[in-house]
């Protein structure tokens, strides 16, 4: 009888992966396509900071990606002292990166204000400081989530192929649909509104639907 059991338990474990794998692989989709929406916006807004020409968009891809970079390294921590609630970090995560989206704009606003003009290093500065927080936990969503699928599938290649290539997708998908679309019809505010409650669903679903196979 045990053993029936164990071999049943096994099935349902085995059985419930795919839907597993496919839902942690539609969340990163939408996460991925809601850091794109945010970057869009958010260098949109920081024009009115730098002014628009190459330094300007230099320095704000340069920002986002040392976030993105600190993020990762602080992301593969997290992954590995907290292994038993990898999901609900991420689902922290995308609950972070939506919350500050929604007051994103504003904050962009009120502390270029309190700014005025000023030297490109020191805005390159404050740039990283107003952003660190959203652009480390954007940088952290995927060695969290790739330990976790490791984990399920035993396979480091194809847990890290496969998630980086969603989120990649999702990226690609909304830069065109934030920049070609969402922006001509809701404006800088809808378009972080849309990510901010992408975030959100992420967060929500990912608490509530997803949960390691044991």
């Amino acid at each position: 009888m045990l053993q029936v059991n164990l071999e049943q338990q096994g099935r349902a474990v085995a059985d419930s992966r795919p839907r597993l794998i496919v839902l942690v692989g539609s969340l990163f989709f939408l996460s991925g396509f809601a850091a794109l929406l945010y970057q869009i916006a958010w260098q949109r807004e920081l024009f009115g900071w730098y002014g628009v020409d190459l330094d300007s968009v230099s320095a704000i891809v340069s920002v986002f990606m040392l976030g993105l970079g600190v993020g990762a390294m602080a992301g593969g921590w997290l992954a590995d002292r907290f292994a038993q609630r990898r999901i609900l970090i991420f689902s922290l995560i995308e609950l972070t990166m939506g919350v500050f989206g929604f007051f994103s704009l504003d904050i962009v606003d009120g502390v270029g204000a309190l700014l005025g003009a000023d030297s490109l290093p020191r805005l390159v500065v404050l740039t990283f400081l107003v952003f660190v927080v959203p652009t480390c936990a954007m940088g952290a969503t995927l060695p969290v989530l790739v330990t976790e699928l490791v984990d399920i599938t035993d396979n480091v290649g194809f847990s890290t192929g496969t998630l980086y290539f969603i989120n990649t997708l999702g990226a690609a998908a909304g830069a065109l649909a934030g920049g070609l679309v969402l922006l001509s019809l809701y404006g800088l505010d809808g378009v972080v509104a849309i990510a901010a409650v992408l975030n959100l669903s992420v967060s929500a679903v990912a608490y509530m639907g997803v949960s390691r196979p044991s």
